[in-house]
């Protein structure tokens, strides 16, 4: 039965004291773990974080950097008339598909289709964001746009 006088601490859940100055045998004698003469060897020492001993500190060395870097990447901008040429109608055209035909550098990046041109083949864009204009022109050659599959949507 569990009563208050059998608890205990888990074991390796406490630690024990560290004593010092209690002689050589000790482990912690002489110096009491603080080393030979110096600031640090002094009771109430302290030391500023980036002080260098007096030397101009890095952080101070260093230039300012101002401004604002973005995380987010910038997506590829291809227009309407760089996927005509390119597809037959009713094919798909998403950022993979892409990579392979060797208009974007990579095939995990962000791709934005904008209105420039014309296009008058019913093209299905999967997992690419298009402007409000190419999207009227892509439904308008009777195409679709498709920024989530299936799976995709059934995982939400």
């Amino acid at each position: 039965m569990l009563n208050l006088h059998s608890l205990k601490p888990h074991k390796g859940s406490t630690k024990r004291r560290k004593v010092v100055g209690r002689g050589v045998g000790s482990g912690h004698g002489t110096f009491s773990g603080r080393g030979a003469k110096g600031q640090k060897a002094r009771a109430g020492s302290s030391i500023p974080i980036g002080f260098e001993g007096g030397r101009m500190p890095l952080q101070r060395q260093l230039p300012k950097r101002r401004g604002f870097t973005s995380r987010n990447t910038k997506a590829t901008i291809l227009n309407l008339d760089d996927l005509s040429d390119k597809f037959k109608a009713g094919d798909t055209v998403n950022p993979k598909i892409l990579y392979n035909l060797g208009l974007i550098k990579s095939g995990s990046s962000r791709v934005k289709v904008l209105s420039s041109g014309e296009i008058k083949k019913a093209l299905n864009f999967e997992k690419i964001a298009v402007s409000a204009a190419a999207r009227e022109k892509i439904e308008k050659a009777g195409g679709k746009v498709i920024l989530k599959t299936e799976t995709e949507k059934a995982g939400q």
